[in-house]
């Protein structure tokens, strides 16, 4: 038994190392030319070959979604790729289940346009648009999160977008990125404000757009977000409403709650607001101000490791525990999520559980 796996980890050590000889290859010896992409059998894009799908379609005015700037880790550039893509890589299998896989899914960043190509792409991506902005605020909401709203200065008519969504903010190259880099934040701020948004921030380990926007980013600073992107927004219906978020997952939930105090909307919401100390339930005071202007809206925010120094008297735990203690067994709700994969994966165990059909439960997950 050990010696058969080390002799599959030989092979793929093996195989690993061929492939980047042939990326090698490829970067510095083959000359493509030009070639065509050929989306959704309507639109011709004659493009020069050699660089990956997702960047040569971003050249073109066409934005791919992607939450890591490309770099095969967040599953979230995936496409149809009917001709032309060459053979699935090792690299995307981890992403894709067997349903995509046969369905010829693939992640696009990880497709380099060496040829001609057929590609299927959803009608909504023609719909997103490159974005300039300025750094009109920031403001460190935690010391581990900054809030930063930016000015839309063109295109003149804004942004349209839908509470909930996200935006990929590209960052120039500095010292910490040897190219341009850009990555997913979601959008924490009211939808009727189209010439401004705001999004949170996590500081990341080794975060290469993370640390930039902490440590360097000033009030002033011009740069380009793409967008929106995400099916994560609030359905019709006259159930009652469901908000789970830790971390910088409050910010698509905030934007909802604005939507919902905008549009006078009368479902009874709940948010349940998970932190580890009191220091890190930012935006607080606005959240307190929904309870006011929202009919029917209860903020439960629920904290993890608290001292007798924090002289917490609310809820103590994680976010499930507060489900198990308040959510009742085939509760009419609709649930919306939004934090590590990890925390969405096990409210969803724990709502199934008591009987909340996986239908009627949305999350947006992210590291």
């Amino acid at each position: 038994m050990l010696q058969t796996l080390i002799g599959l980890l030989v092979l793929g050590g093996i195989a690993a190392v061929l492939a980047l000889l042939l990326e090698i290859a490829y970067a510095f010896i083959a000359d493509y030319g030009e070639c065509h992409v050929i989306i959704n059998e309507e639109k011709d894009l004659a493009v020069e070959g050699g660089s990956p799908l997702l960047a040569t379609l971003a050249e073109q005015g066409i934005f791919i979604p992607s939450g890591c700037g490309g770099k095969g880790t967040c599953s979230l550039c995936k496409l149809r790729v009917l001709e032309g893509g060459g053979p699935l890589l090792p690299t995307e299998t981890p992403y894709l289940n067997p349903e995509e896989r046969e369905g010829n899914v693939r992640l696009s960043c990880q497709v380099k346009v060496r040829n001609d190509l057929r590609i299927q792409i959803p009608e909504e991506l023609f719909l997103v648009k490159e974005f300039r902005v300025s750094v009109e605020d920031i403001r460190e909401l935690t010391p581990a999160i900054r809030g930063v709203r930016f000015a839309i200065l063109s295109p003149e008519e804004g942004i349209t977008f839908k509470p909930g969504q996200y935006l990929q903010l590209r960052i120039p190259k500095y010292k910490l990125s040897k190219e341009p880099e850009f990555r997913a934040y979601s959008i924490s701020s009211s939808a009727r404000d189209r010439h401004a948004v705001e999004l949170v921030i996590t500081k990341a380990p080794d975060g290469v757009v993370s640390t930039y926007v902490h440590d360097f980013l000033k009030k002033g600073d011009e740069l380009t977000v793409t967008g929106p992107f995400g099916d994560f927004f609030l359905r019709d219906g006259d159930r009652g409403i469901l908000l789970i978020a830790t971390g910088s997952g409050l910010a698509p939930v905030k934007s909802i709650l604005h939507q919902v105090e905008e549009e006078r909307i009368e479902r009874k919401t709940t948010l349940f607001f998970g932190a580890k100390t009191p220091n890190d339930l930012y935006y607080f005071d606005r959240l307190r101000e929904f309870e006011k202007t929202v009919t029917g809206f209860k903020l439960m925010p629920v904290l993890s490791r608290t001292t007798e120094a924090d002289e917490w008297e609310g809820e103590k735990g994680r976010v499930t525990d507060l489900i198990k203690k308040y959510i009742p067994d085939n509760a009419g709700v609709d649930v919306y999520i939004c934090g590590s994969p990890v925390m969405v994966q096990s409210c969803v165990e724990v709502l199934t559980a008591k009987g909340v059909p996986e239908e009627r439960i949305f999350f947006d997950e992210f590291e």
